[in-house]
C-alpha cells in the first residue's frame, strides 16, 4: 500500500515534492540551533533564565589596583628606617645627684649583655664571643646598649629586677637594664678565630659502620673601644632630639 501511494504521487503531474530541509530528519537540527540575537531582541524571561556576564566584569577583574601593585621604581625608592628604642621616662633625682661623682672617677667598668650573656669589661678589654656573629666585618663599630651594671672603684650603678612572665603563666624575676642614655659603650670587631679541627666517631649498636664527624667552629673577637658615663648636659641634649 505504501509503495502504490508513492508511485501514484510520483506519477501525478500536479503534485510537487516538499523541500529537503522540511523533512523530519533535518527539522530537529534546525530547531536546536538558536539564532544570534542581542539583549534588546531577547525576551525578559529568557534573559533571567541564563547566566550573563556584566559588560564591565572583565575590565573590573583584570584592572590593576594602584594601591596593591607598585612599580619597581617606586619600591626601590622607598626606604624603611627603624629608630632605636629610647627610654622616655625621666631620670630620678638620686641618679642625677650621684652621676657626676661616678663620671669623675675613672676608669669605669660595665656589665654588658650580648644575647642575654653578661660580660664584665672595661676599656681596652678583648672579648671572644662563644658564637660567630653574622653580618659584621673587621673594623665595624658596635654600640652595646644593654647593661645591668656600671661603676668605678667607689660607685656602682645597678639596674633593678623585673618580673619576666613565662608562657605557662608563671613569673620569673630577671635582671633589668640601665637606661641607655646614661652611658656609651662601643666595641670594635677585630675578626674571627677558628678552633682546631675536632673529630668525633659515631656508631650504632649492632653495626660495624663508623661515621666520622668533623667540626671547626668560628668565634667573633671584639675589643671594647669606649666605656664612658655621660654628663647631665649630654643626657638633656639626647632628650631634646
Amino acid at each position: 500500500m505504501l509503495s502504490s501511494s508513492i508511485r501514484r504521487s510520483l506519477l501525478d503531474a500536479g503534485s510537487v515534492l516538499p523541500p529537503s530541509y522540511l523533512l523530519p530528519c533535518y527539522a530537529r537540527f534546525i530547531n536546536t540551533v538558536s539564532p544570534t540575537t542581542g539583549p534588546g531582541q531577547t525576551s525578559e524571561p529568557l534573559l533571567d533564565s541564563g547566566v550573563h556576564i556584566a559588560p564591565n566584569f572583565r575590565s573590573s577583574k583584570f584592572q590593576s589596583n594602584p594601591r596593591q601593585i607598585a612599580s619597581p621604581a617606586a619600591k626601590s625608592t622607598q626606604t624603611t628606617s627603624i629608630a632605636p628604642a629610647r627610654s622616655t621616662h625621666p631620670i630620678s633625682d638620686s641618679v642625677k645627684e650621684l652621676l657626676p661623682l661616678l663620671r669623675a672617677q675613672k676608669p669605669h667598668f660595665i656589665t654588658a649583655h650580648l644575647h642575654d650573656r653578661p660580660y664584665l669589661v672595661t676599656e681596652g678589654d678583648i672579648i671572644r664571643l662563644p658564637f660567630f656573629m653574622h653580618g659584621v666585618s673587621p673594623g665595624d663599630v658596635l654600640r652595646l646598649n644593654r647593661a645591668s651594671a656600671l661603676g668605678s672603684r667607689d660607685y656602682t650603678l645597678k639596674a633593678g629586677v623585673v618580673d619576666h612572665h613565662l608562657w605557662n603563666g608563671k613569673t620569673r624575676r630577671k635582671h633589668g637594664f640601665l637606661d641607655e642614655r646614661l652611658f656609651a659603650c662601643r666595641a670594635v670587631v677585630l675578626g674571627t678565630e677558628s678552633e682546631p679541627m675536632r673529630f668525633k666517631e659515631k656508631t650504632k649498636r649492632r653495626q660495624r659502620r663508623v661515621k666520622t664527624v668533623r667540626s671547626k667552629h668560628r668565634y667573633t673577637i671584639l675589643k671594647i673601644h669606649e666605656v664612658a658615663v655621660r654628663s647631665l648636659d649630654e643626657i638633656d641634649g639626647i632628650d631634646g632630639e
